[in-house]
């Protein structure tokens, strides 16, 4: 895979004919992404991968390098954006805080994974609008969890408890 560009099958509706959900999944792991990216598709997700926050920015239409890459906010239909914490450039928490201060982008659910337990990071990336955060090494059960943030949008939930085994 070519570190300098999107992985992805984009579809500008966001669903393909059988309704899959278009996921954006960012992490710095060649490793991790791919097997996040497996999981996704295992589960019927859409994928697109970006390297790090700055891709991920690009890919989204906020930078304005982004090229061909980027597409038109009125076209751009990613129902989920799933990021590492700890990334070198720009963490997964400012690439929520970006993301979460553009209008058209804020209610695109946000889920940070992290290897690190840390209490304060976790409870700093909720305050800040984060659906969820997860621990790695992250789990199909937890892949299948993500659904109920994306279904969230259209009937908003009382609280932040999503089960999905």
């Amino acid at each position: 895979m070519d570190s300098s560009s999107f992985s992805s099958t984009y579809d500008p509706k966001g669903e393909s004919d059988a309704g899959e959900l278009h996921v954006l999944a960012v992490d710095d792991s060649v490793v991790e992404r791919l097997f996040l990216e497996r999981m996704l598709k295992d589960s019927e997700y859409k994928v697109t991968t970006a390297e790090n926050g700055v891709r991920a920015l690009e890919y989204l239409g906020l930078l304005g390098d982004a090229g061909e890459g980027a597409q038109n906010k009125t076209d751009l239909k990613v129902n989920l954006i799933i990021t590492d914490y700890c990334m070198p450039g720009m963490t997964g928490y400012e690439l929520l805080k970006k993301i979460k201060e553009i209008s058209y982008l804020k209610e695109i659910p946000v889920v940070i994974m992290s290897s690190e337990n840390i209490p304060t990071r976790i409870e700093k990336c909720l305050e800040e609008g984060a659906e969820e955060f997860m621990l790695k090494p992250i789990q199909q059960s937890d892949v299948k969890r993500l659904r109920c943030h994306v279904k969230s949008l259209n009937q908003p939930s009382p609280g932040r408890l999503c089960l999905g085994r």
